[in-house]
This record gives C-alpha cells, sequence and structure tokens, in this order.
C-alpha cells in the first residue's frame, strides 16, 4: 500500500479560534468576559459542573441542585438564571419544577478558546 498525504482542511480558519491565535475584538472580549463572569463564582461553577455530570443529553432538576448547597431555593434558581443568561444551560418548566441541561456548544466554544495550542500547532 502506498502512503498518501491528508491535506489538513480549515486550518488557521477555526469558527472559534483559540486565543493565542489572534486578538480578540471587542464583540468576542464582551461575549467570552460574560461567560467568565457567570463562571466566576463557586456557586455556579458548581451548578454547572452537577448540571454537566449528567453527560450529553442529561437533564437535572432544580429540585436535585438545591439540596446538595446551603442557600435558599431562590438564590439558586438567580445563579442558574444567570448560567442561561451566559449561554451555558438551558432549562424547562416541567409543571412545579424547572429542568436544566449544557449545551454542549457553549462548553465547546470555551475548550477551544482556553486550549492552548501543541508544538505541532505552534509550528504549522
Amino acid at each position: 500500500m502506498s502512503k498518501q498525504e491528508l491535506e489538513v482542511i480549515g486550518r488557521g480558519t477555526d469558527c472559534c479560534p483559540g486565543m493565542s491565535a489572534a486578538p480578540l475584538d471587542d464583540e468576542r472580549a464582551a461575549e467570552l468576559a460574560k461567560v467568565f463572569k457567570a463562571l466566576g463564582d463557586p456557586v455556579r461553577l458548581r451548578l454547572l459542573s452537577m448540571i454537566a455530570a449528567r453527560g450529553e443529553g442529561g437533564e437535572t432538576c432544580v429540585c436535585e441542585l438545591t439540596p446538595a448547597f446551603d442557600l435558599s431555593q431562590p438564590t439558586i434558581s438567580h445563579h442558574l438564571k444567570l448560567l442561561r443568561q451566559a449561554g451555558l444551560i438551558d432549562c424547562e418548566r416541567r409543571g412545579t419544577w424547572v429542568y436544566y441541561w449544557v449545551l454542549p456548544a457553549a462548553l465547546d466554544r470555551l475548550a477551544v478558546f482556553l486550549k492552548a495550542p501543541t508544538t505541532a500547532e505552534a509550528l504549522a
């Protein structure tokens, strides 16, 4: 069998370039600042972690989240609202309870942004 070289498509044209790819424009910086501000609180970080632990497509009822904290239900709801406004989670009301799930694309965009280039990428 012969070896063939494969062309890498899209190098440097990713939809969400990493932090080291180029300086941020004002719009992207404002968008990311909103997300990082939401993640800057330990309660919100834990809430996101608890929701994400359900896996892709998994949902968590607010009734399962509240007992894990020494905070009132309205305070937990406020933190969840800020995570929703940052575009990290979404929710749906079903009867009395609200169910939350992670928006994987939002986490993927953050991961791409934060990812440091590997040696091979830096040399390309």
